[in-house]
């Protein structure tokens, strides 16, 4: 009878076994699926309660979910993380508790899931997504499936994001710059991203443009040597003295960040991916006014800008200064440029020389007659008496020079009584 029972074909299908008696008995234990502690296996959400989530993997008993292995955030409500019906990815935890429950996490097989994903894109240097779940002490908590730290000093391309909660719910693209399976410890840098993403774009840009280009930038800098135009993903600079065609003391004179500005590319280092751009370009040259419009000998108004050692500057038109020199402020011995001119004073003066080639010109005062225009008469009338005192004695000197000359002339002629005309000359 025994050996009947061994050789039943039923045995066979894996339906029936033996008892403890010998006989057929039904083989539950072969139609479940073998599972071992560690494994990750796949189920479908056939209840959800506000502590634990049932879900059934084909076992001899539904699995359990407790609410602290849904999730890595902390906190969670189950019915914000699974819904009934839902196909899932648990790992086995315990094939059976005290109470004779399986025990399954969520939680940690999306971590094995993940953390072999996150392995691979660290190896090839590749970028890995992730929701900001938490904003912590010194930074961001991607959920990758493992939580991933992101330092606030590496969120953005340029500066130290002051406000992080503006990145909470946000789906951010990160690198992974360090990994610690042992610690569990992943640390990303979105700056990382960025800057590939910026590299892409500025080596876009640097093919696009071309010298002698105009384009439109937004000024993103203002230090004190220029200012950094933003070009749509890459900066270019605008040198203090590209921003305008008058004397600028600091480039916040002229702009400010934020500014939509058109500028001029004068130069591209594409080995160093570096654009210069120029502002004044884009403005009317003053000095084609120059040219057009005036020419030497020319009497024109301006204001004294600056006063020197060696003469005054004086703008004639915006952006067009010219020198005085010491010697061509007055008709008299000048020591001190500042005995005739004071800086913002408004002055007649005379254009002795227009160098178009160098951009300078050579003017005068003391060719002009009333060149100084000031707010005291009365000291401009005391100084006009003072040249003219001056200039007085010499003209009466002049017919009494010519009266005496005359009169050696006639003496000449005439010798001395008590000369004698054959004594030879000294």
């Amino acid at each position: 009878m025994a050996n009947e029972t061994l050789n039943d074909p039923r045995l066979e299908e894996g339906v029936w076994t033996t008892g403890p008696d010998g006989e057929l008995i039904p083989d539950y234990e072969s139609t479940f699926p073998t599972i071992n502690e560690g494994e990750v296996v796949h189920g479908t959400v056939v209840r959800v309660d506000k502590d634990e989530v049932l879900v059934d993997i084909g076992y001899k008993s539904e699995g359990v979910i407790p609410v602290s292995e849904l999730s890595i955030r902390r906190s969670v409500n189950p019915a914000d993380e699974v819904s009934l019906g839902d196909e899932i990815a648990a790992l086995v935890m315990t094939k059976e508790d005290a109470e004779g429950r399986l025990i399954l996490s969520k939680k940690r097989a999306r971590f094995e899931l993940a953390w072999k994903a996150i392995e691979t894109a660290h190896e090839q240097g590749e970028a890995v997504n992730g929701r900001v779940i938490e904003v912590v002490k010194g930074g961001l908590i991607l959920d990758l499936g493992v939580r991933g730290f992101l330092p606030a000093s590496l969120v953005d391309i340029r500066r130290r994001v002051q406000d992080l909660d503006e990145f909470l719910g946000q789906e951010l693209r990160a690198k992974v710059i360090e990994l610690n399976r042992s610690r569990n410890n992943v640390v990303l840098s979105r700056r990382a991203v960025l800057e590939d993403e910026r590299k892409e774009m500025r080596q876009a840009i640097l093919d696009r443009l071309n010298p002698g280009d105009v384009v439109e930038g937004t000024i993103s800098n203002i230090v004190d040597f220029g200012a950094f135009v933003d070009l749509d993903g890459m900066d270019g600079l605008i040198h203090i003295s590209e921003l305008s065609w008058s004397h600028v003391n600091h480039p916040s004179e002229v702009l400010e960040i934020g500014q939509k500005v058109d500028v001029k590319v004068l130069d591209i280092d594409r080995d160093r991916q570096r654009i210069s751009l120029g502002l004044k370009q884009t403005q009317t040259d003053p000095w084609q006014q120059v040219l057009e419009s005036y020419q030497e000998g020319d009497i024109v108004s301006g204001k004294v800008t600056k006063v020197v050692t060696f003469g005054a500057f004086v703008e004639i038109l915006p952006g067009v200064e010219g020198l005085v020199h010491i010697s061509e402020l007055a008709q008299h011995h000048v020591e001190n440029p500042r005995e005739i001119v004071s800086q913002g004073d408004t002055v007649n003066v005379r254009i002795l020389e227009v160098d178009a080639e160098r951009r300078r010109l050579s003017l005068s005062l003391k060719r002009v007659e009333d060149g100084i225009f000031t707010d005291e008469p009365a000291a401009e009338a005391e100084v006009e008496l003072e040249v003219e005192a001056e200039v007085e004695p010499e003209a009466e000197a002049e017919p009494e020079a010519a009266a005496e000359a005359d009169a050696a002339a006639v003496n000449a002629d005439e010798p001395a009584p008590d000369s004698d005309e054959t004594a030879p000359a000294e």
